[in-house]
């Protein structure tokens, strides 16, 4: 016959709480998750609960100290409990789940916080540059006005759930562990309402569709999000409600990009303009501008407009617009223009086309070093 008061270490005369001490302490020493694969552990830490098991229930411990056992009528040898009670470790429940990690679920004494929601929003290149004010339509869950957000019917009063018996967790247990969850019926508080709001059926919010007016600040980027403070799901049981997030997808613009908080814009110009020079008119954000095109402009040259780009929504500091020239070659030539530009071409004298000249003295050097040509 095994003797428990032996296998915790105290005397037959222990006290309840020498009894409660001793079994942590082995416990803790003996415990699968401490001892991995240790097969003489784990059948001393079954020792180890049976004992505390008998000898800390005043009832069990009266039978074994009179008869050396206990009754099976008294055993707890269910496979299986979803109750609340689990005899003599109750007791100790709450300090193994903090030394395991196992079973961190506590009864709600407060509501909970709404749900955070997401609403994805397209707007146009100017609305992000100038800032627009939208109006958009959201489902989200509101608190309910029958019942001010209780639930209850008519001001009805709680009760006890029944299920967790006020604890706001159940267990589930299977051999020597046992492991709490919170409470499917009253969702963790302990309590439930004796006659539920029929419009909410007593969760205290209800559905519906919202509308919301959204101002999306000038400068806004793509992919950003805005966050309006409280404006997702009710919170339930008196809990602050979420927040809504609002996702930017800004189009793409026929004439501008974006880089940063400046703006680029690509001009054609003809050949003959860019050599001759020109003026043209510029579209910016407040409207149209002309500038002038100096002769000799070059493909790829740029003119920046100092203060015409995008405000940054933070610094408030204003970006440029950069004005990029394309000198467009021209295509399907008449007979006579065809023949205007082989006179020029024979008219063209040296230094009319510096970067070519250049570019042909740097090719002639190269071969003449690696070629001896």
């Amino acid at each position: 016959m095994k003797d428990y008061y032996e296998i915790l270490g105290v005397p037959r005369d222990a006290s309840q709480e020498e009894i409660k001490k001793a079994y942590r302490r082995l416990a803790m020493q003996y415990h699968p998750d401490r001892n991995p694969g240790n097969k003489e552990a784990e059948e001393k830490f079954k020792e180890i609960n049976e004992a505390y098991e008998v000898l800390s229930d005043p009832e069990k411990r009266r039978q074994y100290d009179m008869f050396g056992r206990v009754s099976p009528e008294t055993s707890y040898q269910q496979p299986y409990d979803f109750g609340v009670d689990f005899g003599p470790f109750s007791d100790v429940l709450e300090y193994f789940e903090d030394l395991f990690g196992f079973g961190t679920t506590r009864r709600r004494t407060e509501g909970e916080r709404g749900s955070d929601l997401r609403y994805d929003m397209e707007i146009s290149f100017l609305e992000a540059a100038r800032g627009v004010e939208k109006e958009i339509e959201i489902s989200r869950l509101e608190r309910c006005e029958d019942c001010g957000g209780t639930g209850s019917y008519g001001g009805s009063s709680y009760s006890t759930c029944p299920t967790c018996r006020g604890r706001g967790q159940v267990f589930l247990r299977q051999g020597f562990f046992q492991i709490s969850r919170t409470c499917p019926t009253c969702g963790g508080y302990g309590r439930i309402i004796e006659r539920k709001c029929p419009k909410c059926h007593g969760s205290g919010r209800v559905r519906r569709r919202s509308r919301i007016k959204v101002k999306i600040p000038a400068g806004v980027e793509n992919g950003q999000r805005i966050r309006l403070s409280g404006a997702g799901d009710a919170g339930t049981n008196g809990g602050p409600p979420g927040d809504l997030y609002i996702f930017i997808r800004v189009r793409e613009h026929e004439l501008f990009k974006r880089d940063g908080n400046d703006i680029i814009l690509d001009i054609p110009i003809g050949f003959v303009q860019a050599a001759l020079g020109t003026e043209i008119d510029v579209p910016t954000l407040d409207g149209i501008t002309r500038i002038r095109i100096p002769p000799g402009t070059q493909n790829g040259q740029t003119f920046v407009l100092r203060g015409k780009g995008i405000r940054d929504p933070r610094s408030k500091q204003q970006g440029d617009l950069v004005v990029r020239i394309i000198v467009e070659t021209p295509v399907n030539l008449s007979g006579n223009q065809r023949r205007l530009l082989e006179e020029f071409q024979r008219e063209t004298r040296g230094g009319t086309y510096p970067e070519s000249e250049d570019f042909m003295r740097k090719l002639k050097r190269f071969m003449q070093e690696n070629h001896g040509s």
